[in-house]
């Protein structure tokens, strides 16, 4: 408290939040809305030091006290490398504790739910097949011209008056091979980086993987154990309606910038404040029919990675073997760690930590219809189509629109229109995180281009990136 009192301008500003949150949201959730800074911060900082190498301090300040606004001067931080947690206070008054879990990444403590699930390595983490050849070698591969150079350049370059891009990470694939890129300092082509919602798309790919395999039908209604009783609006929703944000669920929306009102969006809410994820997108009530509205809502995907816990085996450690024999062996991708609740539901939503070559290989597989480089087919025949089909209801609320799990250049519409003739092949689609994550898959140029950072330019830096792939094809 002395240290309230001797910033008392503060202090102030944290009263003003809490009236504000009251009289939103009405004294109850007021606790939910203190704790989503703490936790936020807990978590990313676990994230980024543990499981990401980074420099804890230089993290805060570029990718999580921007976020928070005015309670960003009011937290404090404390690393503890031996016991592998992270502790965050909001002016001595909300505390918040994250913890590293191996290879299970960080999750936040809540109060009577600290689990750990990473037990030691056993036989199932091995290997199950010969890896991969790598991307390259350790070393950094220069740009192979001095076009390609320029043009990342230009997506490195900083404008002095801000607002800061802070790119962390680019790779550039043709023909299957890298050709350039480049990284920030600290940041090699062996560190793991936030995806954000790039982590969407693989578990678009994950549940191709239960697809394939007989588990799922995509328009069957979708096995949650909530929605069964007869009579439930939500009963007759289906996973391709969950994968396309068009459940018409009442959860929160996703689409929101950092700032003050994320503070009181339910997705923010589920993110950073709920032990079980999915159980509490499970109890969202129904907003619209299913299929007739498109609302960008985390708790979509929450539901999804539920799904994928479910016909993987049921618990976290038999997710995480599925996962790395299914999907991240066969790609080769050497450090990536995909991050779980405390429910032992992997989040599918965002928080999946790749290296930039990582995110490449993935890119790679849906450049090359669903088969890795070794010949093996992850994803049905026809699933990569059929996940960059434009979903109609997407039309007109963003500057990209949606396909199933990824966002998409392909239709007719004037966003398209705009995105093409701004120098995005009319095949292109990505996988798109907030503040300019980009994995964009460019078939007809046989092209992914990986742009990894946490800019706080308009629109997830978008013209910054729509100008590195015009300068990267005509370098190429």
């Amino acid at each position: 408290m002395i240290w309230l009192r001797k910033n008392w301008k503060l202090a102030s500003t944290l009263a003003w939040l809490g009236s504000a949150a009251a009289a939103l949201v009405g004294r109850e959730a007021l606790a939910r809305v203190a704790g989503v800074p703490v936790h936020f911060a807990s978590h990313q900082l676990c994230s980024a030091t543990f499981v990401g190498g980074l420099e804890p301090t230089q993290f805060y300040d570029e990718a999580v006290k921007p976020k928070l606004g005015p309670a960003g001067h009011l937290l404090r931080y404390e690393i503890d490398r031996q016991r592998q947690e992270v502790r965050t206070s909001l002016a001595g008054l909300v505390q918040s504790r994250a913890i590293h879990d191996g290879p299970f990444g960080c999750r936040v403590v809540h109060q009577g739910r600290e689990v750990r699930f990473f037990q030691g390595e056993s036989d199932d983490d091995k290997p199950s097949a010969a890896p991969l050849s790598p991307l390259a070698g350790p070393g950094v591969v220069a740009p192979v011209n001095a076009k390609l150079s320029e043009a990342f350049d230009h997506a490195f370059a900083e404008d002095a008056s801000g607002p800061r891009r802070f790119t962390k990470a680019i790779v550039v694939l043709h023909y299957g091979l890298i050709v350039g890129e480049r990284y920030a300092d600290g940041v090699t082509p062996a560190t793991p980086l936030i995806g954000w919602s790039m982590t969407k798309s693989v578990t678009n790919a994950l549940l191709a993987i239960l697809v394939r395999n007989g588990k799922l039908d995509m328009y069957e209604p979708a096995p949650i154990a909530e929605w069964s009783t007869p009579g439930d609006p939500r009963r007759s929703i289906t996973p391709d309606q969950l994968l396309r944000m068009v459940s018409g669920i009442g959860c929160g929306q996703s689409l929101h910038t950092a700032g003050f009102k994320t503070l009181f969006d339910a997705d923010t809410h589920m993110e950073y404040d709920m032990a079980d994820q999915s159980a509490f997108a499970a109890n969202a009530s129904q907003r619209a029919n299913p299929g007739s509205e498109w609302r960008y809502t985390n708790c979509n995907f929450a539901l999804l990675s539920r799904i994928i816990r479910n016909l993987a085996g049921g618990d976290a450690n038999a997710t995480r073997q599925f996962i790395s024999h299914e999907l991240f062996e066969p790609l080769g991708f050497e450090h990536a760690t995909l991050e779980y609740d405390s429910a032992g539901v992997p989040l599918g939503t965002i928080h999946l930590w790749a290296s930039a070559r990582d995110w490449a290989r993935f890119g790679l597989l849906y450049l090359r219809d669903g088969v890795t480089e070794g010949g093996r087919r992850i994803l049905p025949e026809g699933w990569v189509d059929y996940s960059a089909k434009l979903t109609p209801q997407s039309v007109g609320e963003h500057d990209f629109e949606y396909g199933a799990g990824f966002w998409t250049v392909r239709g007719n519409s004037a966003a398209a229109r705009e995105r093409i003739a701004a120098g995005m092949p009319a095949d292109s689609f990505m996988a798109n995180g907030a503040q300019g994550q980009y994995a964009i898959v460019i078939p007809s140029k046989d092209l992914v281009i990986v742009r990894i950072g946490w800019a706080y330019t308009p629109d997830d830096d978008r013209v910054a990136v729509e100008r590195l792939i015009r300068e990267t094809i005509l370098a190429l």
